[in-house]
C-alpha cells in the first residue's frame, strides 16, 4: 500500500512539473539530504525538478573560527572538552579537535549536553567546556543544562556557545539573487521546536512557499508535491505534512526554557558570514557559564582550505561534484571540509549516495 502511495506521490509531482522550466527547492536540515538520497527518492524525481540542500547541517555552518577557539581552549592546562563526535574533526586554522587530541588533550565525546554536565560533576578538579552548537532541535537542552548547572551552583562547567537558529539563515538565502529559491523543504527537528507557523515570514515577506515534512519517502513526497503544486500555481502558504510531531505553536515549553537562559544575538555561519539575529548567547545571570569570556578566547577569520568549496555547497550555489576536491583528495577518512565530515553533511550524502562524479 505504501509503495502505490509513493508511485501516486511520484506521478502526480511529474505531471505538476510538466511545462515548468525549472522548479528549484531546499532542503534545509542535514537529515532530509540523507533521507532523500538513502531512500532513492531524489532519482524519481523529474529533471526539471531540482533539490538543493542547504545550510542545514550545525556542524557545517561552524565557523572555522568557533573550532580554533575550541582548540585553543582545548590546549589549556586543567581544561576538558566535551563535544559531539562530528565536532571532533572539522578543522581549524591550525588543525582539527582530533590533532589536540593527539597533543595530550582532554577530549571526551557525549551524546548531550547531560552528559558533559554530569563529567562536570564526576571530574571536580577539572574545567569542563561543552561545545554547544546546533539549532533550536539542541538549544533547549543546552539551556535546561545550564539552569541544572545553576542551580546545583556547578562551577567547573562552561558552554562554548555555537547555537543557531535556522529561520535567519533561511531568509538570508531568498535575499541573494544569486541562486533563485522557488521554495523550501523546512527543517523537521527544527520545526518540531519553533512550529509550523514560524515560517509564515518567508511566505508573506518573499512569497515563497514552504513545507514541513518527516523523514519517510511518502511524507518528504507529500510536501515536494505540495510545494511544486504551490509553483506552479503561483500560490505561497506554509503545508504541514508532519502533524504527527509538529504543531503550528511548536513545544512553547522547550522555547520558554531556551529563551530564560539565551537571548537572541548576531552569530557568525560558515560562508555566510555575520547574520543579525541568527544565533544565541546567554543572559546576564547565566553568563558566569560563558567560556569564551572565562578563558579570554578569540575567534579570527574563517581560512578555507585550497580548493575546498564547501561554502558554495552550504549556499546552494554548488553541488559536491563541482569541488574538484570532492571524493579525491577531500573524503569521508580525510575530511578536508565540513560538509565531507558530517553524518549530515551535504557532501558526505552525496559521496555515500550520491551518483558517481563524471570524468
Amino acid at each position: 500500500m505504501n509503495q502505490d502511495r509513493i508511485q501516486r506521490l511520484v506521478r502526480e509531482i511529474t505531471e505538476t512539473c510538466e511545462g515548468q522550466t525549472a522548479i528549484r527547492l531546499m532542503e534545509v536540515c542535514g537529515t532530509h539530504t540523507v533521507a532523500l538520497f538513502r531512500s532513492g527518492v531524489k532519482s524519481l524525481l523529474p529533471k526539471s525538478l531540482r533539490l538543493i540542500s542547504g545550510p542545514g547541517c550545525p556542524v557545517c555552518v561552524t565557523p572555522q573560527g568557533y573550532v580554533n577557539a575550541a582548540c585553543d581552549v582545548a590546549g589549556r592546562p586543567g581544561v576538558t572538552v566535551c563535544t559531539y563526535g562530528d565536532m571532533v574533526r572539522v578543522r581549524g586554522r591550525d588543525g582539527s579537535l582530533a590533532d589536540c587530541r593527539g597533543r595530550g588533550a582532554r577530549i571526551v565525546t557525549v551524546y548531550s549536553a547531560r552528559d558533559a554536565l554530569k563529567y562536570a560533576r564526576q571530574h571536580p578538579d577539572e574545567q569542563v567546556v561543552f561545545l554547544a552548537v546546533g539549532f533550536e532541535t539542541t538549544a533547549p537542552t543546552t539551556a535546561a543544562v545550564v539552569m541544572e548547572a545553576a542551580r546545583g551552583s556547578i562551577g567547573n562547567f562552561f558552554v562554548l556557545m555555537g547555537h543557531k537558529l535556522a529561520l535567519p539563515a533561511m531568509m538570508y538565502l531568498l535575499e541573494s539573487p544569486e541562486f533563485p529559491i522557488d521554495g523550501f523543504i523546512c527543517p523537521g527537528h527544527v520545526s518540531v521546536v519553533i512550529g509550523a507557523h514560524a515560517y509564515q515570514p518567508i511566505v508573506q515577506r518573499y512569497r515563497k512557499p514552504c513545507a514541513v515534512t518527516g523523514f519517510e519517502p511518502a511524507q518528504m513526497l507529500e510536501g515536494i508535491l505540495s510545494l511544486v503544486r504551490q509553483v506552479a500555481r503561483g500560490e505561497a502558504r506554509v503545508d504541514n505534512v508532519y502533524g504527527t510531531a509538529v504543531s503550528d505553536a511548536g513545544n512553547p515549553v522547550a522555547r520558554a526554557c531556551m529563551y530564560d537562559v539565551f537571548e537572541i544575538a548576531p552569530a557568525t555561519w560558515r560562508a555566510l558570514g555575520n547574520l543579525p539575529g541568527s544565533g544565541l548567547e546567554l543572559r546576564e545571570p547565566y553568563r558566569r557559564f560563558d567560556a569564551a569570556a572565562r578563558f579570554e578566547l578569540e575567534t579570527h577569520e574563517d581560512f578555507e582550505p585550497p580548493g575546498c568549496r564547501c561554502g558554495e555547497v552550504l549556499q546552494g550555489k554548488l553541488e559536491p561534484h563541482g569541488c574538484n576536491l570532492f571524493g579525491t583528495v577531500c573524503n569521508p577518512a580525510n575530511p578536508i571540509g565540513p560538509c565531507m565530515v558530517s553524518s549530515e553533511g551535504t557532501c558526505a550524502a552525496w559521496y555515500k549516495y550520491g551518483p558517481p562524479k563524471k570524468g
